[in-house]
């Protein structure tokens, strides 16, 4: 590359192939990347009496990291929580926005159903007794990446597998994944 065939140099040819170079490092930065997330803390906000059983709302305080070059803008969505293979509750993630190469803090306001919860007693007596429960959560949330006039739409797929101690309500391990159809 850079030479003619008379054997000398061009600079046409080694300027076309620097700015191809630079190009390709530009998409594949430019590629899209899956955004992360980390439940930090799950608080009770209060008990509600729904006779015969007591309803609990919580707050899930969420880590979330666009690591995308472009900002998003995302719909509402409801995450399903699962507790032994069942629907326990569920939180409400609100539509918002996020800009690039950035992380923030998202509060959901959730609800768990306790008469759910009681048909799983044993082994919820077991998980207190062990201070350790497991929720699963799932949750798909659409929305749009924009770059100059270019909206290109996703859905970001989120499933998360978390320890929590039952007592206390301490995250004590957590695995998620998700994953961007675009």
């Amino acid at each position: 590359m850079g030479t003619r065939r008379d054997g000398k140099w061009s600079w046409a040819s080694f300027l076309a192939g620097g700015v191809s170079a630079v190009a390709g490092a530009a998409l594949l930065r430019a590629r899209p990347k899956d955004p992360t997330f980390h439940l930090i803390s799950i608080s009770l906000s209060s008990f509600k009496l729904n006779f015969p059983v007591l309803d609990a709302e919580l707050t899930l305080t969420v880590h979330v990291t666009n690591p995308n070059i472009v900002p998003i803008q995302y719909s509402a969505a409801t995450m399903s929580i699962y507790y032994d293979g069942s629907l326990l509750g569920s939180a409400r993630v609100e539509a918002g926005s996020q800009p690039a190469k950035s992380c923030q803090l998202l509060r959901l306001p959730g609800r768990l159903d306790s008469l759910e919860l009681a048909h799983h007693a044993k082994q919820f007596l077991n998980d207190v007794a062990s201070r350790e429960m497991v929720l699963d959560a799932k949750v798909d949330i659409g929305g749009t990446a924009k770059l100059l006039w270019w909206d290109h739409g996703f859905t970001i797929h989120v499933e998360s597998k978390v320890t929590v101690d039952p007592l206390f309500l301490d995250v004590v391990d957590q695995e998620n994944n998700s994953t961007m159809d675009l």
